[in-house]
């Protein structure tokens, strides 16, 4: 647990803070260079990029405050609301406010909102991977308690009281490094648009599902035995499921030329 970079005169950097602009940075940059394969310009991906940060980091740090009012933020001063550098963003959330955003965009841009979709889709896997990484140096989205040899084991002072927990935030990291690398594939040979966003939407879901079975760090932030991240992933599923379902029909059904 290594939540400070580095300090710049009275500026106190922290890593989750860094990663999280890494994120964002690898995520846009790629998706550029993805654009021509579907007759998009860059440009229109670059310009959408700043919107999705803020966007995604309002969704992401909204859900947070809104799960964790009680415990985190009940009595404490309000500008603590805004102190994302501290941890407490959930991915969710921002995928949320960075798709309500990018639909609104694509609209005003008159852009084919499944070809944005296939040209993000891949780059929000690899952002993840930074920001997972992020939540390890802070020590927040720990995993329950285990003896495993791969256990991680943060400071005494931290929630977990030093003793070994599953490592869930490299679980998670590896796994959407192999999804990326998956969706890469695919949109190469993608058959249809929307095609690679509804897989990802899907392949997610399903992973997120099975990284939340070794979480540690939600308490009683629980309906019933479900965990919220898995609630929310049933939906994602749906909605990815919903797409490769009406996108494949219409692929199928288009008159060949």
């Amino acid at each position: 647990m290594h939540p400070i970079a580095f300090h710049f005169g009275s500026l106190t950097i922290h890593w989750y803070g860094v990663m999280v602009a890494l994120a964002f940075v690898a995520g846009i940059w790629t998706a550029t260079r993805r654009c021509p394969r579907d007759g998009l310009r860059p440009e229109a991906i670059a310009d959408l990029g700043p919107w999705l940060i803020v966007a995604g980091l309002l969704g992401a740090r909204l859900l947070y405050v809104i799960s964790y009012w009680k415990e985190s933020f009940a009595g404490q001063p309000w500008w603590e609301i805004f102190m994302i550098q501290h941890g407490g963003l959930v991915f969710y959330g921002g995928l949320i406010g960075a798709a309500l955003t990018a639909v609104v965009y694509v609209k005003w841009k008159r852009l084919p909102p499944m070809k944005v979709g296939d040209v993000m889709a891949p780059s929000v896997a690899l952002g993840h991977v930074f920001g997972r990484i992020g939540c390890l140096l802070n020590g927040c989205c720990y995993g329950s308690a285990c003896s495993l040899p791969w256990a991680v084991h943060f400071p005494k002072e931290h929630e977990t009281g030093g003793q070994g927990v599953h490592p869930t935030q490299l679980y998670e990291a590896g796994l959407n490094l192999i999804l990326y690398l998956a969706l890469e594939k695919l949109y190469r040979k993608k058959r249809f648009d929307g095609q690679v966003f509804g897989v990802y939407l899907v392949a997610y879901a399903v992973l997120r599902v099975v990284v939340e079975l070794f979480r540690g760090d939600y308490g009683s932030h629980r309906v019933g035995v479900f965990t919220p991240g898995q609630i929310v992933s049933a939906v994602i599923l749906a909605a990815g499921l919903a797409i490769l379902g009406l996108q494949g029909r219409a692929a199928r059904l288009k008159p060949q030329s």
